[in-house]
């Protein structure tokens, strides 16, 4: 497939119909491959097992660039795309998207050794590409599972702790904090020009933190910031340093959307309203607050 793609890539620079590629680049291991820009030549192009970044996040910065941008997605980074293209932050026809195929994202540890999956792979069910101009390789998609709430378990097993013992785990995990920012820039919803949090008024910015009241809010504000918008891509907790599972934040609000207003899936099309932002009142008001509206 990585031979594919790179004659692809190369054939759409050569005559122009992009001025840019953007996916994964050799890095200093065959293990860590980055995401990069590509405008002339594609040697260095690779894909495979390890290619976890979710590029769908890179296109925000080349919107406004002159051309067409040819990205590589896999089939779960199209949901990120699609909520991108939903809020209005990327424009389609500035795209040419190219599916391919995934079997899944490896992890790797300190000495770059192969481990197993991610986590989030182990229980994806996202095998279909949402948006795409073109595939190769779709039908290598692994499918992980067919139950939608295998990915609930861990949050389950959270519930079940009673509130002292929630309240430690998460202290225990935000404790370990250095707000270095890497959840927040690799995740597509977290997209405010300006953060709350970088405000040198209020002393939150940039800094490790110190007090726990910090750490608690710093984590538990991003993710209410983007529930309901959050596609489950696992970026905030692969990218951080300090081993967090900050997806189960974000998954907890998932399960809770799905049993208040009905299963849905953020970046799925980009037609339909998040349900926390499309209001109806004849089925979402309090019944003590319809007024009559005669």
């Amino acid at each position: 497939m990585q031979e594919l793609m790179k004659a692809k890539a190369q054939e759409m620079l050569s005559n122009g119909s992009v001025t840019r590629v953007l996916a994964w680049k050799k890095g200093d291991f065959e293990t860590n491959p980055e995401p990069a820009f590509f405008t002339k030549h594609v040697d260095d192009m690779v894909y495979n097992q390890y290619c976890a970044t979710n590029l769908s996040n890179f296109m925000v910065g080349v919107e406004k660039e002159e051309g067409k941008t040819l990205v590589f997605l896999k089939p779960c980074d199209t949901f990120s795309f699609n909520q991108l293209l939903k809020e209005n932050r990327i424009s389609r026809d500035k795209a040419y998207i190219i599916g391919v195929g995934c079997e899944g994202v490896k992890v790797i540890d300190e000495m770059q050794e192969t481990g197993a999956l991610l986590e989030k792979c182990n229980v994806c069910t996202k095998i279909k590409h949402m948006v795409y101009d073109e595939l190769i390789g779709e039908d290598v998609t692994r499918r992980v599972t067919d139950d939608p709430l295998t990915r609930f378990k861990d949050i389950e097993a959270i519930e079940k702790m009673d509130a002292g013992e929630r309240f430690a785990f998460w202290q225990g995990e935000f404790s370990k904090c250095i707000r270095c920012n890497a959840c927040r820039n690799a995740c597509p919803p977290c997209g405010c020009k300006k953060c709350v949090f970088d405000n040198d008024n209020y002393d939150t910015a940039q800094k490790a933190n110190v007090t726990t009241f910090e750490e608690q809010m710093f984590h538990i504000i991003r993710a209410y910031h983007v529930a309901g918008r959050c596609t489950d891509c696992g970026e905030c907790t692969r990218v951080c340093p300090q081993d967090i599972p900050l997806h189960l934040l974000n998954r907890k609000f998932i399960k809770d959307i799905n049993a208040l207003y009905g299963e849905f899936q953020a970046g799925a099309d980009i037609e339909t309203l998040g349900p926390l932002t499309d209001f109806n009142i004849d089925q979402d008001a309090e019944p003590s607050i319809v007024y009559d509206r005669g």
